[in-house]
């Protein structure tokens, strides 16, 4: 479903992305891990398109991302959805208006058909009567629950997740991870997910990537990425502040 190829990107001659190669099965959950700075929320942001490679290409079910324009861009970014750090919902909207917001705005359904998917959508994300909430009300796991159902509400065939318990405490981000978990298996969509939630993240995928200094150092299932020898891989997904890596 997903192909990376060859990417690089850079910033003010910085690379942060160096030729990096990446294969996603239709379906697959990939936990994407690594250092802050190692380049996991660009490489997320190049593969929904938000972002154009210096040099590479990204493929969505066969098809050049960077090459779309027009009609054909919108008629796949249609089938994306990207869940950001901070759920990017509008302030001056209530919870109601801002699930609502995609199925106004990409779709010719009635207001009754998007009243019955916002209202059934919040319902299965855990936000029952909280649809005339408006953001300032919310905790920080609801505001993330909003997002998500935002996201859901259209039915994303691929979902790309940005740090999605930034900010949240341990219990509450355990559960929106579960959450996730969840809802991929009521869509099966393929996901990327960037994260720091280590090991808790190795439960809900099928594959995790790790980035290191813009290069995929590591490649494989939960147990395999544990049982790794590489003690760069070892020293992140345990903590060791005595490893190979200076913290500061």
């Amino acid at each position: 479903m997903i192909e990376i190829e060859d990417l690089h990107k850079s910033f003010d001659g910085v690379d942060v992305i160096k030729g990096l190669n990446l294969c996603i099965e239709k379906g697959e959950v990939v936990a994407l891990i690594g250092r802050s700075g190692q380049g996991k929320s660009v490489l997320l942001k190049q593969v929904a398109g938000l972002i154009k490679p210096d040099k590479g290409r990204v493929l969505i079910d066969g098809r050049e991302i960077g090459r779309l324009k027009g009609k054909a861009l919108a008629e796949l970014r249609s089938r994306l959805g990207f869940l950001f750090q901070s759920g990017a919902l509008f302030d001056s909207m209530t919870v109601f208006d801002n699930v609502a917001f995609p199925l106004r705005e990409k779709t010719r359904l009635s207001e009754a058909e998007i009243a019955k998917r916002v209202i059934n959508e919040l319902n299965l994300i855990g936000l029952s009567g909280a649809e005339g909430k408006y953001l300032s009300q919310l905790s920080g796991g609801m505001i993330k629950r909003a997002a998500l159902a935002r996201e859901l509400v259209w039915g994303p065939e691929i979902m790309f997740f940005d740090e999605p318990t930034t900010g949240l405490d341990p219990i509450i981000g355990n559960a929106i991870l579960k959450l996730i978990d969840d809802v991929h298996k009521r869509f099966h969509f393929t996901g990327i997910i960037v994260t720091h939630e280590i090991p808790k993240v190795f439960e809900i995928v099928d594959k995790v990537a790790m980035l290191h200094e813009g290069v995929l150092l590591a490649l494989g299932s939960p147990e395999e990425i544990r049982a790794s020898e590489d003690p760069i891989v070892q020293q992140f997904i345990t903590g060791d502040l005595n490893g190979p890596i200076s913290c500061c």
